[in-house]
């Protein structure tokens, strides 16, 4: 299970944001995980307990959202939301297609708690 190795890493980056700001804790980890990035969601939430234990991040709700893939066909020019299983153009047919999201973990947002007086709560959410 290779989601634990990836929750360690996102733990130890947490751990730098919460340092970063001064937050004695993380409360909500937002996460973006697309159905072609080789991640299991259910295998991610319960491996995360398990990086997390011990941590600032103990305890911190994992807030996913699965993506879905999109494409932009190199034939047509057709951009959209394709089948993870069939990445081909919908419009033309054509398999030369460039894979735009779909395949991404990426961490969107960090609520934290804990923070000096005059810090925000959450760090800006990616676009």
């Amino acid at each position: 299970m290779h989601e634990l190795s990836v929750c360690q890493a996102l733990v130890d980056q947490l751990i730098g944001i919460a340092r970063e700001h001064g937050a004695s804790r993380v409360e909500i980890v937002h996460l973006h995980v697309g159905p072609l990035s080789g991640i299991e969601p259910a295998l991610l939430e319960t491996a995360y307990p398990l990086a997390a234990a011990g941590s600032v991040a103990e305890g911190a709700t994992l807030d996913l959202t699965v993506t879905v893939p999109v494409v932009r066909c190199r034939t047509c020019g057709f951009e959209g939301q394709v089948s993870p299983t069939q990445l081909a153009c919908p419009r033309c047919g054509d398999f030369r297609t460039e894979l735009l999201s779909g395949d991404e973990l990426l961490l969107a947002r960090v609520e934290l708690s804990g923070l000096p007086a005059d810090t925000p709560p959450a760090l800006p959410e990616c676009p």
